[in-house]
């Protein structure tokens, strides 16, 4: 049995699309009604006909909702769910595929004091965005945390997993404060890093803008990748999990001082050490299936 018969996605950029395109291949007899809040975005998901229907309305949107899943940046939650709050069915269930947590949960809760609400995270994406970007198979084999507050029904918790699973995901119930530390330093922290490594070589004047571009190999080419994400979105991520992103910033600056002294004076066998532990850890992450074994991370250089 289908745990949803009608959902509706609120946002239909890379992940709501995607959603979109997942409910369609993988449970063609759900009916999916989706609302984005950019009128050239409606215009393009009714070009390529992305859900049964396109609201021209948040409201409008969820009025016979089983399911309401929020993909707009973390920032916005709060002020989209408002949007529809009065027209939301008492029995429907609230969802979100928001990075961040606690968050999310306390603005969400104060918009829609009375609904239920299950986040949700799957651990998925690319740097593209926009309607066109998804795809179905974006969250086979991926993550989906699903993150309840404290007291929730366990049946809604089930029937949002069972969604989840539905799309092709691997599905862990986590506490919603634990996530966000969890994700600061395996998402967050990495994309910051990510943006000062790439703003830094852009700002070097020895270097010209054409140089970074020309020889652009290896790793900061993968740089570049994870820094091409959505700003909109990564902005709300750190600002709405900035104290586990601060906490794991600190804790990063001190590995990185002591990165610095080994450098400078001359420790290789301490060097060789850390290396040799994050090379293990690369390795894991290839076991367990969350990323390609093969040479280049398997990229076609035809």
């Amino acid at each position: 049995m289908l745990p949803f018969a009608r959902v509706t996605i609120i946002g239909l950029g890379l992940i709501g699309s995607s959603i979109a395109r997942g409910v369609r291949q993988h449970m063609p007899s759900v009916r999916v009604t989706g609302y984005d809040a950019d009128p050239s975005v409606r215009e393009t998901a009714m070009a390529i006909d992305l859900c049964d229907d396109v609201a021209d309305s948040a409201g409008t949107a969820v009025i016979d909702a089983d399911l309401v899943i929020l993909c707009v940046p973390v920032g916005a939650m709060g002020a989209v769910a408002a949007e529809f709050a009065s027209d939301l069915p008492s029995d429907a269930i609230v969802s979100d595929v928001g990075s961040s947590k606690e968050s999310v949960i306390e603005a969400v809760r104060a918009a829609l004091p009375l609904a239920t609400f299950i986040p949700a995270h799957p651990v998925a994406g690319t740097e593209n965005s926009g309607p066109t970007a998804g795809f179905a198979s974006l969250f086979h084999h991926r993550w989906c945390i699903v993150t309840p507050p404290e007291g929730s029904d366990p049946l809604a918790v089930e029937r949002v997993s069972e969604f989840w699973r539905r799309l092709g995901a691997m599905v862990e119930t986590m506490e919603p404060t634990h996530h966000d530390r969890v994700l600061a330093v395996t998402s967050h922290l990495p994309h910051l890093i990510a943006y000062t490594i790439v703003g830094t070589a852009s700002d070097l004047e020895e270097v010209t803008q054409s140089e970074v571009i020309k020889y652009s190999a290896g790793g900061f080419r993968d740089f570049t990748r994870i820094a091409a994400s959505d700003p909109t979105m990564w902005r709300d991520v750190f600002l709405s999990n900035r104290e586990a992103v601060l906490d794991m910033l600190q804790r990063f600056t001190e590995d990185l001082t002591a990165l610095q002294r080994a450098i400078r004076w001359g420790k290789g066998d301490e060097l060789f050490d850390l290396f040799s532990r994050t090379r293990a850890i690369r390795r894991s992450i290839i076991d367990q299936g969350q990323d390609d074994a093969r040479p280049d991370f398997g990229r076609s250089h035809e």
